[in-house]
């Protein structure tokens, strides 16, 4: 399994941060789900940047700067003050800090109160040119509703989930930003069984204005801790960044389909003695032979996938 990260070129980075960079719809590849109909008006003008769409962390209380500490000890980056605000559309209270670091951005939150449902279930807060145009965009290409437009101090949100239960926030902010790019662009990995996957594919790539870059029938099972196994692995690329779909019988050891994001990375060697020493922990590497990835537990519980990017 070629991990793909996609690494910038400063022309791409300027391209990226216009919102215009990014792979243009193609036909799928054999096995994969055909382009959906009818794909919403609005996709190819929706997404605005990799770096203004944020993994969101949600931390154990009071850990938020001891896992920001670490995380850019292990990957650089610089962060927000912290602010104690509200973020759901009911009453909460939660420390907020915003992440921008070379491999990617993420949103940290260390609730105080306990946390409404549904938030903590969605993946990744992804900024679009307008709410109304992204969630009805969303929801013509099959995705539900969970939380229904709400303003925040900053802007306006959704929470909508794609088929095969992928939840997401969708957000549009009052004032403009400008955020550098990132050096590698993350990537989304997404576990999925049999019966569901094609029907997220369809869904999110009709949504995103995205594409099918791979479909592995035969995967190495390996790279997901079952050696002398296979698994499907389908490879999607759209303008709100990449996306890893593992197509299993649902039966994976620990920590894999715990982690939300797989960061690309100069060295996985280098990269782990740094997030050890900043107190990470290592929760499974890849054995000798196979493509250096493996899964990092940061200060606070956050479990991410490291991989080198290419």
């Amino acid at each position: 399994m070629k991990k793909r990260t996609r690494i910038l070129t400063a022309a791409a980075a300027a391209l990226v941060a216009a919102g215009v960079a990014g792979a243009t719809a193609g036909p799928a590849l054999a096995g994969s789900p055909a382009p959906a109909a009818g794909k919403p008006a609005a996709a190819q003008s929706l997404a605005v940047g990799t770096q203004y769409d944020f993994t969101h962390v949600y931390v154990q209380p009071g850990t938020a700067l001891e896992f920001i500490k670490s995380w850019e000890a292990t990957f650089g980056g610089a962060h927000t003050t912290p602010v104690t605000t509200d973020v759901t559309p009911t009453s909460s209270s939660t420390i907020s800090i915003l992440e921008h670091s070379p491999v990617g951005s993420l949103s940290v939150f260390d609730f105080k109160t306990p946390i409404p449902y549904p938030f903590g279930t969605e993946r990744v807060g992804y900024m679009v040119t307008s709410l109304p145009a992204g969630y009805a965009a969303a929801l013509q290409a099959g995705a539900t509703t969970l939380v229904t437009p709400f303003n925040d101090p900053i802007g306006e949100d959704a929470v909508v989930q794609f088929p095969g239960g992928v939840d997401e926030q969708l957000y549009h902010l009052t004032s403009a930003l400008n955020y550098p790019a990132p050096t590698t662009v993350p990537q989304q990995r997404v576990y999925l069984t049999e019966d569901t996957w094609r029907a997220f594919v369809a869904s999110w790539n009709r949504f995103s204005d995205g594409r099918v870059v791979s479909d592995i029938a035969h995967a190495d099972g390996a790279q997901i801790g079952l050696p002398g196994t296979a698994f499907r692995e389908v490879e999607l690329s759209s303008k709100f960044g990449d996306t890893d779909v593992f197509v299993t019988d649902g039966h994976l050891p620990y920590p894999f389909g715990r982690e939300n994001t797989g960061y690309g990375v100069t060295s996985v060697a280098t990269t782990l003695q740094k997030a050890q020493a900043a107190g990470a922990k290592v929760l499974w590497s890849a054995a000798a032979g196979q493509p250096a990835s493996a899964m990092l537990q940061f200060p606070g519980g956050y479990i991410a996938e490291i991989h080198t990017a290419s």
